[in-house]
């Protein structure tokens, strides 16, 4: 059996001015990098004059070591709708390093539902990541700066918000002391590093709809607080316009292809156990515009993923989805049951319908909270029975929604092609009538309050006093209308990453909360989640290579 790399090195990709024509995209917004990819100047958004296409959401059940295949289905999807004669875009978030070289590997696809070049897309692409760090170490550059000059917007060092960011798993730079060795060499303070993309920048960059309003959401960040507890921005340390020009290119969109030639948007991408989980406003635009079905995908699970790109991203883009598809697997099923993932190649209908609950509990949120049409794609496996997709299919019909099987890993867009004519009947037949988990009137403490009970099934919320006192202070700054972005471990609906299934009678904590005012939503930081991953025991960096021609190896 191939590998996802040789199945894509194997691939004859076509130039990528080819994918630009099948999308409808004109030469003079196409900015090419090599053969196979290019960006797409935002423009293009103003110019063409064409309604907007069918936004359908892919995402998924809470994720399991079993793995779900959520951007293989995305694409899958995508390619299955080109092949029943649909105008397809796909819209997909950017793989970070960290997860590259750590334990998840590749995040392009998989088997015959991959984008490619994925070597590219996987490592330094078009630099977009590298952009987001500088602009991001810059901004911390020139505030530390602004301090050893005199600091005369009178900032309080013990209260800096804002930390540098790395895109790579380090644990050892999650809290660090810096600015010693003497006068010359800084204010020597209590500091830390995020993850590329849980920087704010990642955040401003994905939801910014120009130019002009990413200046503008820029200016908004807010870095540190002075001696008086007064905010201050990037804005106040003139940080702004060289933050934007290091920007300028990396915001406009990068075009690639699958590997059946549907043109795909990769632009973005926060993770979305700390951050919104979505690929860019701009990109997601730029496929609605050309395509009649634009494709897009949330990260983790819908209770994280799903529910950020619809209670922030939706709410402040103005997107109305017409469909949504959660992917499932048997074996992962199986595992919210309570197997080992040793013990999932054998019929198990009892593990199976003890781990079901958390699939109908993220389908009812879907249906019953965000009234939306859906569908199931359940990636089969060799080892699934009969009995048990059956078992699958009776208990969605119970919430009246259907399921499709998907092969799209074993067989690319024909393997989606029963999914795509069920997305197409969605989105024909059963107009959604979309709403928000909640109002941005309400308070701080409600919203969290509505997302726990709503979306997570828990009992209510637990705010530890500094999180109490946070929400206190962001709400007399004038934060408090702003939508709340769960941090929130992606292993179970609840804080506890040991609740699988779909626990209940349980309370999440609240520790921590701090503002991202220029992307526009207050961060809840609940359980142990940590801005900075570490790497595990074995990295998948150990496993990647690349040969005297240049040919990488082990890249999943």
């Amino acid at each position: 059996m191939k590998s996802d790399i040789e199945i894509a090195q194997g691939a004859q990709m076509r130039p990528i001015t080819e994918i630009a024509a099948t999308a409808g995209v004109d030469p003079k917004y196409l900015e090419q990098y090599g053969n196979y990819k290019a960006k797409v100047d935002y423009a293009l958004l103003d110019e063409v004059k064409k309604p907007d296409g069918k936004l359908i959401l892919v995402t998924a059940i809470t994720p399991t070591p079993a793995g779900e295949g959520k951007t293989t289905t995305t694409i899958g999807l995508a390619d299955g709708l080109r092949r029943i004669g649909k105008n397809v875009v796909v819209a997909l978030r950017e793989p970070s390093l960290g997860p590259v070289f750590g334990i998840k590997g590749g995040a392009a696809g998989g088997g015959y539902a991959q984008v490619v070049p994925m070597e590219d897309i996987n490592l330094h692409f078009t630099g977009d990541f590298h952009a987001i760090g500088a602009a991001n170490n810059l901004l911390a550059a020139m505030l530390d700066n602004h301090i050893y000059q005199g600091n005369q917007l009178n900032i309080d060092p013990r209260r800096i918000t804002w930390k540098r960011c790395v895109d790579m798993n380090d644990r050892q730079l999650r809290f660090v002391t810096d600015g010693l060795g003497g006068r010359v060499n800084g204010v020597p303070r209590e500091d830390g590093y995020d993850i590329t993309v849980a920087s704010e920048i990642m955040a401003v960059f994905c939801l910014a709809s120009s130019i002009a309003d990413l200046k503008e959401r820029l200016s908004r960040i807010v870095v540190a607080y002075t001696y008086d507890e007064k905010p201050v921005t990037a804005g106040d340390l003139k940080a702004v316009g060289a933050m934007a020009a290091l920007l300028k290119d990396a915001i406009k969109p990068n075009l690639v292809q699958t590997l059946e030639g549907t043109p795909a948007f990769v632009h973005g991408g926060p993770f979305a156990n700390i951050a919104h989980g979505c690929n860019s406003v701009m990109a997601t635009r730029m496929a609605m515009r050309l395509g009649d079905y634009a494709i897009t995908e949330a990260g983790f699970g819908a209770d994280l993923g799903a529910e950020k790109f619809l209670d922030i991203k939706c709410r402040m883009a103005g997107l109305t989805p017409d469909a949504v598809v959660l992917v499932a697997t048997v074996r992962a099923l199986k595992m919210h049951g309570g197997l080992a993932k040793t013990e999932l190649g054998a019929e198990n209908l009892e593990a199976l319908e003890k781990g079901l609950p958390n699939l109908l509990r993220h389908l009812s949120n879907i249906k019953n909270v965000y009234r939306l049409p859906a569908v199931v794609a359940l990636n089969r496996f060799p080892t699934d029975t009969d009995a048990e997709v059956q078992c699958v299919m009776d208990k969605c019909r119970e919430l009246g929604v259907n399921v499709v099987l998907s092969n799209v890993w074993a067989e690319g867009g024909a393997g989606g092609e029963e999914m795509a004519r069920e997305v197409v009947r969605l989105c024909e037949e059963e107009k959604g009538d979309f709403t928000f988990a909640y109002d941005t009137d309400l308070s701080l403490e409600e919203k969290i309050e509505a997302v726990v009970r709503k979306i997570y099934g828990g009992n209510g919320v637990s705010f530890l006093p500094a999180a109490k006192k946070q929400l206190a202070t962001l709400t007399d700054l004038g934060f408090g209308n702003c939508p709340v972005c769960m941090a929130k471990t992606q292993y179970s609906f609840s804080d506890d990453p040991t609740k699988i299934g779909a626990p209940e009678n349980f309370t999440v904590t609240v520790k921590n909360v701090r503002v991202s005012a220029g992307a526009g939503f207050v961060v809840i930081l609940t359980g142990d989640i940590m801005t900075m991953p570490g790497l595990p025991k074995v990295p998948a960096a150990e496993k990647i290579d690349v040969d005297d021609n240049g040919r990488i190896s082990g890249l999943f």
